[in-house]
């Protein structure tokens, strides 16, 4: 779907699944100028993280666990880089534990 906003104007997209373990939805950018994927953001069941070189300019919400759907806002338009394709994905989510940082280092 193509979407034709102006400067300062807000932006909502909705995404959804059906798949029922998938507990995780995230939102990527591709702009013209940089063609590779750049994870915006993600919900994790209903908790929402935006990466740092993201924050301030779009926000994530949702409930990616009951519900299977994510919002991605962008409060205003500001930069030309706004101007991209936008792509959310759903996954299982995936956790991982690095045993080394598990026990304090003796003194």
């Amino acid at each position: 779907t193509a979407i034709l906003k102006g400067p300062e104007d807000k932006v909502n997209l909705t995404c959804s699944h059906t798949v029922s373990r998938y507990d995780m939805i995230l939102w990527y950018q591709q702009s013209a100028q940089n063609t590779a994927l750049k994870l915006i953001g993600y919900v994790w069941n209903t908790s929402p993280t935006v990466e740092d070189s993201f924050k301030g300019r779009f926000d994530v919400s949702g409930d990616a666990a009951a519900n299977k759907m994510a919002y991605l806002h962008f409060p205003k338009v500001t930069e030309a880089e706004d101007s991209a394709v936008y792509f959310c994905a759903a996954s299982e989510a995936q956790c991982f534990t690095i045993p080394s940082l598990l026990y304090k280092n003796p003194l």
